[in-house]
């Protein structure tokens, strides 16, 4: 499922055969419900969705929502707090590292429980794309370490990136 026609994880789940849904309209939760339900999702995975989940699908799968954030919530999360702008966030604070967050969906923005975190460090003189890289990086390892967490339990649960993880 995704709000846009065109997205990387819509052609890889294409290829692999799994079945995909573009939302027309991201602000409606009977559209959204429609999707998951259809799909008969125990998980709902969000990677790196930037827009407001409707409050209706958040209570109706609370708990089992998840999704990333390119930072060590809960600092630099929040609304507009995305993309480059997060990254430079990061490096105006004078921060010697930074990562990706796994965190269950609530009604505000990066405010779940986290999951799991992947640190990376900020290297002297880094700018906020080189930075961006090492996060992407990151994620890349760290969202599928939290569905197989959960697949294993059932429910998304707090796990820990293994070593070999590790960026």
């Amino acid at each position: 499922m995704s709000d846009r026609a065109q997205a990387g994880g819509l052609d890889v789940a294409r290829q692999a055969g799994i079945p995909t849904q573009v939302l027309n309209d991201i602000a409606d939760a009977g559209e959204w419900r429609s999707a998951i339900e259809g799909a008969d999702a125990g998980l709902v995975v969000l990677a790196g969705f930037l827009k407001r989940v409707p409050e209706a699908v958040v209570r109706a799968w609370r708990g089992r929502i998840i999704n990333i954030h390119p930072a060590l919530l809960p600092r630099h999360g929040g609304p507009g707090m995305y993309g480059r702008r997060v990254h430079q966030a990061v490096l105006d604070s004078g921060e010697a590292e930074s990562g990706a967050t796994v965190h269950l969906v609530t009604e505000e923005y990066d405010q779940g429980p986290v999951l799991g975190q992947a640190t990376v460090p900020v290297l002297p003189g880094d700018t906020a794309d080189e930075l961006a890289a090492r996060v992407l990086a990151a994620e890349h390892r760290l969202l599928p370490a939290a569905v197989l967490a959960a697949a294993k339990a059932g429910r998304p649960v707090r796990f820990e990136v293994e070593s070999s993880l590790a960026p």
